[in-house]
């Protein structure tokens, strides 16, 4: 593997579609693209519904079985792959950041769904039935609006959008954090927003804690009883994460990723690197793999 990492925009991928925005089949859409069977990353928003197929499919190397009315939601900069075993079909949507922020009051209202946050457990649903038909019948709608002979009227693309994300919350709300207090929930994800924004450079929860105002504790027992690791693990797997989508890209060597992640000198991003993947950098470079 020695070319580099194919990063895509939403103009490489909008066709005659707006350019802000893509809605295809997916079939159709696996066709024209077949080079994202490959590792690669958006820069967009990118949605797709399974209606039919089997294999797999990971994001930021996690793998999840392929299922009829399974959903996935990714934010811009996540790594990607698909591994499809037999005919695949369903429904793709591609959208820019900016598609949203013209049109609603708050500019990061998209980060309240839990399944936009970055988070990859919470970005695969597995839908039932009835929410499944629900959503493809929304799909065909966006697809009806898509294929206009004329520019889409792109206010009832955003609405029927977001239809279907509240559609998808209100399903993952039956399953997933039923009980929690809101007010945990929202503390947690405004610590992982600031970890993203700053984890190359304060790796400590005590850091986190000053900016959000709690004890160190308090954060810890955040972080145990919501999602089972401790708030210090959590900065460390998103350092992690950042190394393995900048060691599959291959246009910054060793010495340079371990400068990006505030690392002293290669020597310490290797120990570190191993001792929490089991991988040397090199040899995840070569082999990636999921864990």
């Amino acid at each position: 593997m020695n070319k580099a990492f194919p990063i895509y925009d939403i103009y490489s991928l909008a066709d005659h579609q707006h350019n802000d925005l893509l809605i295809s089949r997916f079939a159709p859409y696996l066709v024209k693209h077949q080079n994202l069977t490959l590792p690669h990353k958006h820069t967009f928003y990118h949605v797709v519904l399974f209606t039919k197929g089997g294999g797999k499919h990971s994001i930021d190397f996690k793998y999840f079985e392929i299922k009829s009315y399974q959903i996935y939601f990714m934010a811009p900069g996540q790594v990607h792959r698909w591994d499809f075993e037999g005919e695949v079909d369903g429904y793709i949507i591609n959208f820019s950041p900016e598609l949203f922020q013209s049109f609603l009051l708050r500019p990061d209202y998209l980060e309240g769904f839990t399944f936009f946050s970055g988070n990859v457990d919470d970005e695969v649903i597995n839908l039932s039935n009835t929410t499944g038909k629900e959503l493809a019948a929304l799909f065909e709608k966006l697809l009806e609006e898509a294929d206009r002979t004329n520019r889409p009227d792109l206010d009832m693309v955003r609405a029927l959008m977001l239809q279907l994300f509240i559609t998808v919350a209100r399903e993952g709300l039956k399953e997933e954090h039923t009980g929690a207090p809101n007010y945990n929930y929202t503390l947690l994800q405004g610590f992982r927003k600031l970890v993203d924004k700053n984890f190359t450079t304060l790796r400590l929860p005590k850091d986190y804690a000053a900016l959000l105002y709690i004890t160190p504790n308090h954060l810890n027992a955040l972080c145990n009883d919501m999602i089972g690791i401790s708030a210090g693990e959590l900065i460390r797997n998103r350092v992690i994460l950042e190394a393995k989508r900048l060691l599959v890209n291959h246009s910054m060597n060793i010495n340079e990723i371990a400068g990006k992640l505030n690392f002293a000198d290669n020597s310490y991003f290797s120990k570190f690197f191993k001792k929490y993947t089991g991988f040397n950098p090199e040899d995840f470079r070569k082999n990636p793999v999921a864990q």
